[in-house]
């Protein structure tokens, strides 16, 4: 890894942020703070894609409490690690763990600060990379600051004035077991007295200021590799006492990243929801590499390694937009990303799915990380082993399991799904006989198949361009397996048992149990009716052609729940932000408003994504419909705010939609620009009249990623009535990435 000094570095960033405005004063952090039902987002400051993560704990934004400051978190949503609070008082076995009423709150990307009620206690913190600055202010005489280990470990003093430690946290993986070890060395800013005190599970250390401190600091380093390697991180990123460098620092940072992608246009609302959903893309991957070096759970080894080692990937919920804008905007560390999953298999023999740091973190469906791979591979990204990340990806695809929340060897069920090309189900009632199966997320028999079949379609992807013409044709015959679950005499998916009867009684907006994990995934079945990203013309020729895909989607908006929304949001919890049957709070909907693109009403996808845009991303704390997921709810908003999306990863073209901004600069790590202009555009101007790209009339929604990546300008026209004749004929319609010829791109 190579070292610049720091006036050179900073100097250098001066530059870069000197040509863009200052984008992250729009970024509001309570933004979703409050979840609608399940996870709010949370006001995390960092640098982008960094180690050091630090929000208030509290439940949401709406809690009056700050309970403490974590020194980092162990993954997103995942946890805290290591635990500080300013005191007033003297803390004692009842009163030290003592969440405090606040006001006065300052929330950025870069910096925060709260004032508590009754101390009248002023805490602020501002980020590096690997390490973190407290400034805590004392009106009364005594400073006191409580440091607890809550984990495995221990914290001491360390010298004069600085104290060290550790916290160790298990494993939860089957196919990674052992322990992450993170590491703390940090210092104070004027004499102290350190005192040691037990608590449970853990140890507390009581710092008081010796000399009356009104102004107490504390600079500190993380490291997941030693105390020793933690203090010469904090040596290396914070040198010098000067808390306002740090921040400045910081916020130079966060304008360069988000400066990439500018807009004009649009209402300030708007602009906070853009780049604060922006903000947001950059919390995870986070690199974890240490002066060339990185500890990886994966094999419970330090490694030196030239490139940076990336954890914390919930890809089951990022492949689908968080990857691809991070591809458009930072190709080179999306390649080390994912040569960090590479790293990751060779070192485990297993291809993660949500690699995090204690290792494999065991969730949800699927192997999306094909999905990830053959999108970045399509798009030029191609500085990674991709004969390394292959074979991974083919040994989870047939060697694996395919069972929801399991990883490792496959089973019966797997043979199964091998065999006859869909997971079996059970009928309503019938008991679980194979052991493997989770006993809270089941079988999921409908996601599983329409998952294996899409993301075997990537790896058949892969394989042609890596000359293997069988495995090419083995994995793209599996990519059809989706249609032997889809009952036309209904006009659903629908599951079957295993000796191939379909399952009855069966409602796809109630089967299934508890969010539906007897057959779907989070959602009831009218989501998973559209879950077929590799094949939608396919999929269109199940339902009796294009005319009655369009009905059947138009009325997927319109459906009834059926029932009261009392009962069906606690089935279906996750499934929010619900427009008919539509639930715009879980990913897998994410693709299906621009599915009429491909059934040649584009305009119909215009309005869509308008409204939803509208309805239920808002700059309020109840501005996100459902999980964020650390950037995989966000990076929808910001790529269908500037008027584009990924529909199908691993098919290198962009669907386009109805900007919200009169004009979009992205500014590309090669030095181009790609431009969008929307001219006459307003709220009711939300319909493409007509299209240029470079000045080219273009009667088609969709262009290339070469045509983005090597600077091109597109121009819409907008108006207030559908031209329901632009990306009406075939010959205009998105590629089906079945039938996709590569060299069109």
């Amino acid at each position: 890894m190579k070292k610049y000094p720091l006036s050179i570095a900073f100097g250098a960033m001066l530059v870069s942020t000197a040509v863009v405005q200052a984008q992250v004063e729009f970024v509001d952090p309570s933004i979703g703070g409050q979840g609608v039902l399940l996870e709010p987002t949370r006001a995390t400051v960092s640098l982008p894609n960094s180690m050091v993560r630090v929000y208030p704990v509290r439940n949401d934004q709406l809690d009056d409490q700050v309970h403490s400051f974590p020194l980092t978190i162990i993954s997103h949503r995942l946890g805290e690690l290591f635990w500080i609070m300013p005191f007033d008082g003297t803390p004692n076995d009842n009163n030290w763990d003592r969440p405090q009423a606040y006001d006065q709150q300052v929330e950025t990307p870069y910096y925060y600060s709260v004032r508590f009620d009754d101390s009248l206690i002023q805490t602020e913190f501002a980020p590096t990379a690997r390490c973190g600055y407290f400034r805590f202010t004392f009106p009364a005489e005594t400073a006191v600051v409580l440091l607890a280990n809550r984990q495995d470990g221990e914290l001491s003093a360390d010298g004069n004035n600085a104290i060290s430690g550790e916290e160790n946290i298990a494993s939860q993986s089957s196919i990674t077991p052992g322990v992450m070890h993170a590491y703390v060395y940090g210092e104070f800013s004027a004499p102290v007295k350190i005192e040691t005190g037990d608590i449970e599970n853990g140890n507390r250390l009581t710092i008081t200021a010796r000399d009356n401190q009104k102004v107490l600091e504390f600079r500190y380093g993380i490291s997941f590799i030693s105390v020793a390697q933690a203090k010469r991180n904090l040596q290396e990123e914070i040198p010098a006492w000067s808390f306002d460098d740090v921040k400045r620092a910081a916020r130079d940072r966060w304008n360069e990243v988000l400066g990439r992608i500018e807009v004009k246009g649009g209402t300030l609302d708007q602009k906070k929801v853009f780049y604060t959903a922006l903000y947001r893309c950059y919390e995870r991957m986070v690199s974890i590499t240490e002066d060339g070096q990185y500890y990886s759970a994966f094999d419970n080894q330090v490694h030196q390694d030239t490139r940076p080692f990336y954890v914390d990937n919930w890809l089951w919920d990022t492949y689908r937009a968080l990857e691809p804008l991070q591809t458009i905007l930072n190709p080179e560390m999306e390649a080390d990303k994912v040569q960090s999953y590479v790293r990751m298999y060779e070192q485990s023999g297993w291809m993660p799915e949500f690699a995090v740091l204690w290792g494999n973190h065991e969730c949800m469906t699927g192997n999306p990380v094909a999905a990830w791979i053959a999108d970045v591979w399509a798009k030029g990204v191609t500085n990674f082993d991709v004969a390394a990340a292959y074979a991974g990806i083919k040994k989870n695809s047939i060697e694996g399991t395919w069972l929801p929340w399991r990883r490792g060897p496959k089973c019966v069920l797997d043979d199964f799904l091998a065999d006859h090309g869909y997971m079996p189900a059970l009928h309503p009632g019938e008991e679980e006989t194979v052991a493997r199966v989770h006993p809270r997320e089941r079988r999921q028999a409908i996601s599983v198949t329409e998952a294996q079949s899409y993301e075997d379609w990537c790896t058949a992807q892969l394989a042609r361009d890596l000359g293997n013409e069988t495995d090419y044709q083995f994995f793209l015959k599996r990519a059809g397996d989706y249609r032997n679950l889809y009952r036309k005499d209904k006009g659903h998916v629908w599951p079957k048992d295993a000796e191939g009867n379909w399952i009855e009684p069966y409602d796809p907006g109630w089967s299934g149990g508890q969010g539906g994990r007897d057959y779907t995934t989070e959602n009831n079945g009218y989501t998973y009716d559209w879950d077929v990203q590799h094949d939608l013309q396919g999929l269109f020729g199940l339902m009796g052609g294009r005319a009655d895909a369009e009905a059947k989607l138009d009325q997927l908006f319109r459906e009834g729940l059926g029932r009261s929304k009392y009962e069906y949001f606690a089935k279906f919890p996750d499934s929010t932000g619900m427009v008919g049957q539509f639930s715009m709070g879980n990913e897998p909907s994410l693709h299906i408003p621009f599915i009429y693109d491909y059934l040649g009403s584009p305009w119909k996808t215009q309005r869509r994504v308008r409204m939803l845009l509208d309805t239920w991303f808002t700059d309020t704390t109840l501005g996100m419909p459902g999980d964020e997921d650390g950037g995989g709810m966000s990076a929808f908003v910001v790529f269908s705010m500037m008027g584009l999306y990924p529909v199908t990863p691993g098919v290198p073209i962009y669907n386009i939609c109805s900007p919200v901004f009169d004009r979009i600069t992205i500014r590309l790590p090669n030095g181009k620009k790609f431009s969008i202009i929307c001219r006459n555009n307003s709220k009711d101007n939300q319909y493409i009249q007509s299209i240029q790209l470079n000045g080219e009339p273009l009667n088609q929604v969709w262009f290339r990623h070469a045509d983005l990546v090597n600077g091109k300008e597109l121009k819409l026209q907008m108006g207030d009535t559908p031209n329901k004749t632009l990306g009406s004929e075939p010959s205009a319609f998105p590629p089906s990435a079945m039938s996709v010829n590569p060299e069109m791109f």
